[in-house]
């Protein structure tokens, strides 16, 4: 049990301080970056919109519980096949918060080849479905609300809101499954178990692979379990592929995007996804030296109970750690008065309905953005812990607001 505190402390405050910043930053991109200059990169020719779909979903913070969702929404407003599957493969794959993650546990080497990847691979799998859905109809684009423009103070109160609440509440819950699990592994299994298996690189990466599809962890949450497995033996090759399929995919995204976007797409997904994080992995066990990908991790993690840290990094951690619990406090607080008291309680008719599937921040914000859209429909407001939406407006059509939700891949109970 010390050891297995001891060495939950030390990957925690290796990451946080790096954590911290990466959430700054992903506030600064949710508040200075509209969501509508994003839409309009996603459409065009196949090469520009998998170009401009991958360059901009690679430092976006989502992960794939919150990805899906964004993509379903993007393609149901116009975006193209093509655009949409790059943005699906590029952005879970890594962010803002998470390359700076990786970096402080995994070297700079990890760091730069985490981005890289999702890049080619967004880019490949948004030209091949691009290339074979071609003659496919893509939804007609519906008119989309401008928000208002904000004030400089607004967009300040964004970016702590957003980077240090909403972000937190969304990955909180897997990152501390990850630490746990690193923390586990590490007190419990020998630093030479995996040499002694005296498995090949390539059949650690399948067997790594064939884990890490049909499950769900996020791009930060993965960093120090991949970190771990490779003080335990594991080849960088083989953790890689925890790095990169690991958060590009699970069963839930894969059911989504074939009911959102149909099978040719979907097998697009999944192959590049594949085949990407098996060519990495094969480069960095192959072809690049092996030095690059452990002396940090060895460095950072090689000794025991996080004698090692620093101040800050203590701090970092006991901020961190503050943060989550208030996430959580923020987002159980009496929810469904918050709710209420966003709906304008005038003579307008009001419904309210079970939406499934819902999962963060990003859910909510795409199922209230589309339904806002409805003629009929003046506000729409979410309870993410009751899982329902309460509408707001006259003459609702309940069968309208169903294939809504249903279009951009919930289902309306």
């Amino acid at each position: 049990m010390l050891k297995f505190l001891g060495d939950f402390a030390t990957i925690l405050g290796e990451m946080a301080p790096y954590l911290l910043l990466g959430f700054f930053f992903a506030g600064l991109l949710y508040a200075f970056i509209p969501r509508e200059k994003i839409d309009k990169y996603f459409n065009g020719s196949p090469f520009r919109s998998s170009v401009f779909s991958s360059l901009l979903g690679i430092p976006l913070p989502l992960c794939s519980c919150g990805v899906i969702p964004t993509g379903a929404a993007l393609y149901k407003n116009g975006a193209s096949k093509g655009g949409t599957v790059s943005f699906l493969i590029s952005t879970p794959q890594t962010g803002v918060d998470s390359i700076l993650a990786t970096f402080s546990l995994m070297g700079l080497p990890f760091a730069i080849i985490r981005p890289i990847a999702a890049l080619i691979t967004g880019i490949s799998g948004g030209l091949i479905t691009s290339v074979i859905t071609k003659n496919e109809s893509v939804p007609q684009q519906t008119s989309d609300t401008v928000s208002k423009p904000k004030t400089l103070g607004q967009k300040i109160k964004d970016v702590f809101r957003y980077g240090f609440v909403e972000f937190i509440q969304d990955i909180s819950k897997w990152l501390i499954i990850g630490l746990v699990l690193a923390a586990i592994i590490s007190a419990l299994i020998p630093n030479d178990f995996f040499e002694l298996l005296n498995l090949s690189p390539i059949l650690q990466m399948l067997l790594i692979l064939a884990v890490s599809v049909p499950l769900y962890i996020c791009a930060t949450g993965s960093i120090p379990l991949a970190a771990i497995l490779i003080l335990k033996g594991v080849s960088p090759g083989a953790a890689f592929v925890l790095l990169m399929a690991g958060p590009a995919t699970n069963v839930a995204t894969i059911t989504m995007i074939g009911k959102v976007l149909g099978k040719k797409s979907l097998f697009t997904y999944l192959g590049t996804i594949i085949i990407g994080a098996l060519g990495s992995g094969l480069i960095i066990d192959y072809l690049l030296p092996v030095q690059w990908f452990t002396e940090i991790t060895q460095q950072h993690l090689g000794h025991d109970h996080g004698t090692h840290l620093n101040w800050w990094q203590i701090a970092s951690g006991v901020l961190l750690l503050g943060l989550m619990i208030n996430g959580y406090i923020q987002r159980y607080r009496t929810p469904k008065k918050q709710s209420e008291t966003q709906l304008k309680n005038n003579i307008m008719q009001l419904k309210t309905i079970k939406v499934e599937g819902m999962t963060c921040n990003h859910c909510k914000a795409n199922v209230e953005n589309n339904l806002q859209k409805l003629a009929f429909v003046e506000n729409a407001v979410v309870n993410l812990a009751e899982k329902t939406v309460t509408l707001e407006g006259d003459n609702i059509d309940m069968d309208k607001v169903k294939e809504t939700v249903e279009s951009i891949g919930y289902k309306a109970v």
